[in-house]
Formats: C-alpha cells, sequence, structure tokens
C-alpha cells in the first residue's frame, strides 16, 4: 500500500494521503485524478489546513540495470512511495552497435575509397556513451518528477556502489569478514555481486556464504579483493589449504582478477548525477553501497532495489516503516525512434514509416481501455496500445495477451504514453 501523491488546487505538492482518504475525496467530488503513475489527485477547493506540509526525502539506489526510489517522511520514518526503475542501457547499446554495422556496410558499397572520418571529432568535457548518459537521465526524470507531486526537502544517493579504498586497504581478517564491521560489508557487498550471491565452487545458493582466499593466507595469499571468493561452509572447509586450481576450480582466479562490469557503469556515472542533484539547490546526502546493507541488515529488510533506496545514507532512521509498501515497477521504453526505413538483415532497406506518430488521438504506447460492444472480440481489456493509421489498434494486455485488429473507436485514454512501462510489485 503506497501512499497517494497529493497536488493543491494550483498544482502544489502536499503531502500524501492514505489511498482510503484518497478514495473519500473522489467520491465526494473534492479531488480529480491527475496522473495515474505514479497515481495523484489534485484537489478541486482551496484548504489552508491542507497547506501545511512535512518534510520529505527523496532516497535513490542508483545501479546498471536497475535504479531503487524511496520517498521516506522525514517525521515519521515512514515509506510513502517507492519504485524499481529499469534502465535500458543494454537495448541502446546494442541499436547503436545494429547502426554502426549498418552504415559501414553502407559506405563499403557506395563509397569504397572514402577517408577515415574518425579523428577530426572531438568530445565534449563529461561526455557520456549513451548507454551510459540514458541511465543519469531517467533517474533525474523521475528525481524532478517527484519533487512535483511530493515536498521533497533532501535527497538522499549512493555516491559508490563499493568504496574502494576500503577493498583495497581492509583492516580486517579471518572472522571480522563475519562480523559486522562497515569495512566488512563493503567486501562482502562486492563479492556477493562479484558473485552472483552464490559459493563459487559448488554454485549453492541461499546459504551463508563466507568469505575465502583463492590462495590461502598460509601459503602466502594476501587480502586484496582479487584474491577473495565466496564458498559455503562445507566448501571453505574441504578447500582447506588448497589453492582453487588445486581444488579443481582453475578458472576461479581468472574470474575473481575481471572488473565488474555493473559496478564500473555505476561508478561512471555516479558523479555526473551527483552534479545535477547538487544542481536541484536540495541538501544532497551520499552514501555507499556498504552502508546501505549495514542499515538493511540493521533493520531487517529483505533485499529489494526499493529497500536499498529506503536505507542509503547516514539520514536512515532507526525504525524503518515499510509496511504495505507495494513499489511500482518502473521500465524505460523509449520515445520510439528516428529511423524512417526498416531495414532486413543484410542492412538493406525493406519498409518506411510515416512521419506522423498520433493517430485518431492514440500514439504507440500509449495506456488504454478498450471497451469492445460488437464483434468476436467483445470484452474490456486494458493495456499498451500499438496503433495503424488505419485504424485498427492492437492492445497488449497486463496478462501479455495481445488482441489485433480493433476500432479506435472503442478506445479510451488511461495512461499518454511517457517513454515508460508500469507494472505494481505483487505481494
Amino acid at each position: 500500500m503506497s501512499f497517494v501523491f497529493v497536488l493543491s488546487s494550483d498544482g502544489q505538492p502536499l503531502d500524501p494521503c492514505h489511498p482510503a482518504r484518497a478514495r473519500q475525496l473522489l467520491d465526494h467530488g473534492k479531488a480529480a485524478v491527475w496522473r495515474r503513475y505514479p497515481f495523484t489527485i489534485r484537489l478541486s477547493e482551496r484548504s489552508v489546513a491542507e497547506r501545511v506540509t512535512h518534510p520529505h526525502r527523496l532516497k535513490l539506489d542508483p545501479g546498471s540495470k536497475t535504479t531503487g526510489i524511496a520517498v521516506v517522511a522525514e517525521t515519521t520514518g515512514r515509506v510513502v512511495w517507492a519504485g524499481e526503475l529499469t534502465h535500458r542501457g543494454q537495448a541502446i547499446r546494442d541499436a547503436l552497435l545494429s547502426r554502426r554495422a549498418s552504415r559501414r556496410s553502407r559506405r563499403q558499397r557506395k563509397t569504397r575509397y572514402r577517408q577515415p572520418r574518425f579523428l577530426n571529432r572531438r568530445r565534449p568535457a563529461g561526455w557520456l556513451a549513451p548507454s551510459l548518459q540514458h541511465r543519469v537521465a531517467t533517474t533525474l526524470t523521475w528525481v524532478n518528477r517527484l519533487r512535483r507531486f511530493v515536498p521533497v526537502t533532501a535527497i538522499s544517493t549512493e555516491m559508490v556502489r563499493f568504496d574502494t579504498q576500503l577493498l583495497e586497504n581492509a583492516e580486517i581478517s579471518g572472522v571480522a569478514y563475519q562480523q559486522g564491521t562497515l569495512a566488512g560489508y563493503e567486501v562482502r557487498e562486492y563479492l556477493l555481486e562479484k558473485w552472483g550471491r552464490r559459493c563459487a565452487y559448488c554454485g549453492a545458493t541461499n546459504t551463508p556464504l563466507q568469505v575465502e582466499h583463492i590462495v590461502p593466507r598460509a601459503r602466502g595469499g594476501s587480502d586484496r579483493i582479487s584474491n577473495l571468493a565466496l564458498a559455503c561452509e562445507p566448501c571453505n572447509i574441504k578447500k582447506g589449504t588448497q589453492t582453487a586450481a588445486e581444488f579443481g576450480h582453475p578458472d576461479i582466479q581468472a574470474q575473481a582478477r575481471r572488473p565488474l562490469k555493473d559496478a564500473a557503469a555505476v561508478n561512471t556515472t555516479r558523479w555526473a548525477l551527483y552534479q545535477h542533484l547538487i544542481a536541484t539547490g536540495l541538501p544532497v546526502e551520499v552514501g555507499t553501497g556498504g552502508h546501505t546493507k549495514f542499515n538493511r541488515t540493521r533493520l531487517g529488510l529483505e533485499k529489494a532495489h526499493w529497500h536499498d533506496a529506503a536505507c542509503v545514507g547516514a539520514s536512515t532512521p532507526e525504525a524503518l516503516d515499510v509496511r504495505g509498501v507495494r513499489p511500482l515497477l518502473i521500465t524505460a521504453t523509449g520515445h520510439g525512434n528516428r529511423q524512417m526505413a526498416g531495414l532486413n538483415r543484410y542492412g538493406f532497406p525493406i519498409r518506411h514509416r510515416q512521419r506522423k506518430k498520433r493517430h485518431f488521438g492514440f500514439q504507440t504506447g500509449d495506456i488504454a481501455r478498450a471497451t469492445v460492444t460488437t464483434g468476436t472480440k467483445q470484452g474490456v481489456y486494458i493495456g499498451r496500445v500499438a496503433v495503424r493509421a488505419i485504424g485498427a489498434f492492437n492492445i497488449t494486455t497486463t496478462t501479455s495477451a495481445k488482441i489485433q485488429g480493433l476500432n479506435h473507436r472503442f478506445f479510451r485514454t488511461v495512461h499518454r504514453s511517457d517513454g515508460y512501462t508500469y507494472a505494481a510489485a505483487l505481494g
């Protein structure tokens, strides 16, 4: 049960209210639905009492694939709203590679002797690859969006996923890896991401994992992060003072030295995101991934992106109220593309697209309700619309059922396409 965002009659953000209170306001005509995702109502009457707001903190857990978002009431420690934003950085990278391959093939066919032009371009300061810039842009989109709906007075974000200085100079050994120092949490969080939260030797999951040395300390092994792996207790005991290669896993050492790709993506974008958050003019608190896990473990919360977001930074209260919160699952889909010609697998154009995106008042990606009253497909369908110029639309429902060829007259808009799809988390 996430709270409902409330706007005043002149569009100013007020304190979120309980869903029951929102239904009461809607039933009595004192408010109207302003936005479906996230669900927001706007009051129709001016009220001085409703103008009293309390501070809320927007908390972010930036990730390579998914970013956790939480809005926490500062005075009560209640999580009033949560979301998980799934990025499309990999899809952008794949699209760029496909476009580059088609472009090179075309140039090879038509301008065979053209001189290379890759040396006459200069990248501006602060340039990020498009797939990385997308992560920053979508996160900022939701920061600005939530600031319009909630009286946010401060922001908390994970500045670094892992404190690399603590990783390289961890002054801990032996059982201290399992016994709650913050440096230990930095190391363990990195290793959990690195080894996929499973035993490096037998692949066991959902079992307590111990930090162990690939080359044992008794054999001259160091405490560097490149010499550490995760093992379940039986494997750790059985391995003893053997190296990973002697234990029958020579690939473990190579995998331990391999960089963590997702962590590199987050570390690349962290400063750009931080600078944009500072530009909002709000106080910005930063924390590390190890500190986040320390808070989440202390509060007894399960691993989830929005739980991590709620636990970012030293501002996390001693008692965090997450009862009944169901995060909104947000997936970035983009706003379409400007490619006017579709290509076959050899890079030759086979179809062309109209410049017009909107037909009969609808655009592909809109969430709509189709009430079909005639024909063999009678019924009520709610989902994403795929438009056609001839007026026969397709709709994909929340259960992934695809109904084709419905007349545009049956459709009513629920939520305009804004580059994202939405779903409620189960449970």
